[in-house]
């Protein structure tokens, strides 16, 4: 089904109906009933050797033809990097930690076959020396609410379809739909949303700040470039979710009247660049970047830069003298890049 629709609009998205079509269909195909296996393949656990572990499970599930009963996926950062590599098994959750790809024949067999647990594969709570089986009890996940890095244990972020399926995109077509670019702004401003850096700026009067500046030219420009040691978060985001970055950057353009965006990325994040340029072709080829997106005639392309790994590049004014060739230096704070920032001009 997914096939047809797919040849039927040519891949490229032109309206809200044909993304609610494409995204019913897939839901449709989806055998609910099918053991899955997750493997966590951010960076945290591809140190600890998890891309081993995923050739493993590729090939004891051809070797044994389980490739209709089961959906195999490697997937972004869980977060508990610790104890990679992390393997999930579905639909219950049961969390693996520490696999190693010796270990993939007797997972298959014991637990994605039988039903049983494997034991000493099993998370141990420090605090009360007992066996953690599922996912949801384990103290780390415990008392999370996950928002940013929801979906990282949930989808392939390479598939562009696992996003949509997962309301991907839905979040763009009302914007483009059912908002103004100016309620878009009152939302944003009305959340209390903030900068996630150490200032916590209010991200609605950045949006509005930008808004209100008369240019025939703006910027959105993403600053994933995060110097601090073992900072994470910005790498885990476009490893395990990088469309959810593209919708946000396509909204906030929308809502200020941009045209172009930019993710600056640290060329240290090799995972990060490889699945957020493979995001933007498939973001392109559905109708989600360029011209007239999803026949709403709002057009909006992003490029992406990679930094040579100066800290200071995390700083706006530094990483926007970058993006132009110049040395990554701040500019004086009196500036505001929403009045004067990219080849001097808005920049949100």
């Amino acid at each position: 089904m997914v096939e047809e629709v797919r040849k039927l609009l040519d891949k490229r998205l032109r309206s809200i109906k044909d993304l609610e079509k494409l995204r019913q269909s897939i839901l449709d195909s989806k055998d609910t009933g099918r053991m899955t296996i997750s493997v966590c393949g951010g960076t945290g656990c591809r140190a600890a050797g998890a891309e081993a572990v995923v050739d493993a499970f590729a090939e004891e599930i051809e070797r044994r033809e389980l490739q209709v009963k089961v959906n195999f996926k490697e997937t972004g950062c869980h977060g508990f990097c610790e104890r990679g590599p992390i393997v999930v098994i579905g639909p219950d959750k049961i969390f693996y930690q520490r696999v190693q790809p010796d270990d993939v024949p007797e997972i298959v067999t014991e637990t994605v076959l039988k039903g049983d647990i494997i034991k000493r594969l099993l998370y141990i709570d420090p605090a009360t020396n007992k066996e953690v089986a599922y996912e949801s009890d384990v103290t780390f996940y415990k008392k999370q609410t996950r928002l940013i890095l929801g979906s990282n244990g949930e989808i392939d972020p390479t598939d562009i379809e696992q996003y949509i399926a997962a309301n991907g995109y839905s979040a763009l077509s009302k914007a483009l739909t059912q908002m103004s670019p100016e309620k878009i702004v009152n939302e944003i401003t009305n959340s209390g949303l903030r900068g996630r850096g150490g200032g916590g700026f209010p991200t609605g009067r950045k949006w509005q700040s930008c808004r209100a500046v008369s240019s025939d030219t703006k910027y959105v420009i993403c600053n994933a470039d995060e110097g601090d040691p073992g900072a994470y978060q910005d790498r885990s985001i476009l490893e395990g979710n990088p469309h959810s970055v593209i919708e946000g950057m396509i909204i906030g353009a929308y809502s200020i009247g941009s045209h172009q965006g930019y993710i600056y990325v640290r060329n240290e994040y090799p995972l990060a660049v490889e699945h957020t340029r493979l995001a933007l072709e498939q973001a392109e080829d559905y109708g989600f970047l360029g011209e007239n997106i999803l026949g709403s005639g709002f057009d909006f392309k992003v490029t992406i830069n990679k930094g040579g790994g100066a800290f200071v590049c995390g700083e706006s004014s530094a990483l926007i003298a970058s993006l132009e060739g110049k040395i990554g230096e701040p500019k004086a704070k009196y500036i505001h890049m929403s009045e004067k920032g990219l080849w001097d001009k808005p920049s949100l």
